[in-house]
C-alpha cells in the first residue's frame, strides 16, 4: 500500500507539488497544490482544520504564507476553501482568487457555514474547523476564460459547474494539466482505501449536483488539449480517464435516484443503493473492492446531494 509522508510534498514535475492535507486525519484524501513560479501560487487551502498541516507542507517547499502571491480556491466548499481566511490573514502579499459566485461567501462565510452545518450537523466544527472571513480587498475574481500571470506561466480559468455552481477549473499549459477541484471527480487512492487499485467517482454532494452540467462541462473542457488532471481528492489522472468515469457515473447516479425517489426515501437508503452500485460497477470493471465502509462518509454526503437533486427535478421537471 502507498504511504503518505506529509512532510515531503508529491512532485508532479513542472514545479507543481501536492501537499497532503491529511483531511479528517486521512492520508490521500485532500490535496493542496503549489506552483513554484516567480509568483508562488497555492491552489486550495483545504479546511481550517488542516491549516497547520498546510503550513508544514509549505515550509517543506521553502515557503511561508508571506511568500505567496496568489491563493486560489476552485470552489468554496469547506474542504477546499474553509481554511482560506486563516491563510489570507498570514499571506499578507497574496490575493485570494475565487469564482464570481463564490466571492461573497469568502467575504461573509455565514451562509456557507450554515449550509455545511445542515449537511454535517454537530460534526461540522470537528471536521472542518472554524471559518474566518476574507477582507473584500484581498479577493480577486476570475471569470470564464480569464487568465492570471504568475511569472513564467499564465493560468486560464474555466467556469465548470456540475459539482458546484461556484466552481472553476484552471488550465496550466506549462504542466499540460488542469487543476480540477471536484469538477472531474474524486480519485480514490490505495493509500486511502487500502484496496489494490484506484478508481474515479463523481461527487454529488449538496446542493448543486447537476449531471447535465457535468456533461456540458466535459464537452467544454474537451476543446482544450491538456493531458492530465490534478484532483483535489487526490492526485493526478489522465484526462480521458477522469472525464469518462466522472460523466458515466454521474449519469448512473442520476438514473439511480430518479428511478427510486419517493417522498419518504431516506439518505441511508440512498447511500446503501450507492454502495451497491459502486461495488457492482467496480466488479464489472474487473476489480475486487474491499470493505465498503471506507467510503461511508462520501457515500452518505453523495446521497444527501442526490436527494436534493431529485427534489429539485420533481419540482422543475424538464
Amino acid at each position: 500500500m502507498e504511504t503518505s509522508t506529509q512532510a515531503t510534498p508529491e512532485s508532479f514535475g513542472h514545479d507543481v507539488y501536492a501537499i497532503d492535507l491529511l483531511e479528517q486525519g486521512q492520508p490521500y484524501r485532500t490535496a493542496a497544490y503549489v506552483i513554484l513560479d516567480d509568483h508562488p501560487t497555492l491552489i486550495e487551502t483545504g479546511s481550517a482544520a488542516s491549516h497547520e498541516t498546510l503550513l508544514q507542507g509549505l515550509k517543506s517547499l521553502g515557503l511561508e504564507p508571506k511568500d505567496l502571491a496568489y491563493v486560489i480556491v476552485t470552489h468554496v466548499h469547506l474542504d477546499h476553501a474553509g481554511g482560506a481566511g486563516q491563510m489570507m490573514a498570514k499571506a499578507s502579499a497574496a490575493k485570494l482568487v475565487v469564482h464570481p459566485r463564490g466571492a461573497r461567501h469568502m467575504a461573509d462565510p455565514s451562509k456557507l457555514w450554515a449550509g455545511a452545518a445542515s449537511v454535517y450537523g454537530d460534526r461540522v466544527t470537528s471536521l472542518f474547523g472554524s471559518v474566518q472571513a476574507v477582507p473584500e480587498d484581498k479577493i480577486l475574481i476570475r471569470d470564464h476564460l480569464d487568465t492570471l500571470d504568475i511569472g513564467q506561466r499564465s493560468l486560464t480559468f474555466f467556469d465548470s459547474p456540475g459539482h458546484a455552481k461556484h466552481h472553476f477549473t484552471i488550465l496550466d499549459e506549462s504542466s499540460d494539466a488542469l487543476f480540477a477541484g471536484d469538477a472531474l471527480g474524486i480519485r480514490y487512492r490505495t493509500g486511502l482505501t487500502g484496496w489494490n487499485f484506484e478508481f474515479i467517482l463523481p461527487s454529488s454532494s449538496p446542493v448543486d449536483f447537476d449531471p447535465d452540467a457535468v456533461h456540458s462541462t466535459m464537452e467544454m473542457l474537451r476543446k482544450y488539449p491538456f493531458q492530465s488532471v490534478y484532483h483535489a481528492h487526490f492526485g493526478k489522472s489522465p484526462r480521458e480517464e477522469a472525464m469518462y468515469h466522472t460523466e458515466r457515473a454521474a449519469r448512473a447516479f442520476e438514473q439511480l435516484i430518479l428511478s427510486t425517489y419517493h417522498d419518504n426515501l431516506t439518505p441511508e437508503a440512498v447511500a446503501q443503493s450507492l454502495r451497491d452500485w459502486i461495488r457492482d460497477d467496480l466488479k464489472a470493471q474487473g476489480y475486487t473492492p474491499g470493505d465498503m465502509a471506507v467510503l461511508d462518509i462520501d457515500v452518505l454526503v453523495d446521497a444527501l446531494g442526490l436527494l436534493h437533486f431529485a427534489k429539485k427535478h420533481r419540482a422543475n421537471p424538464i
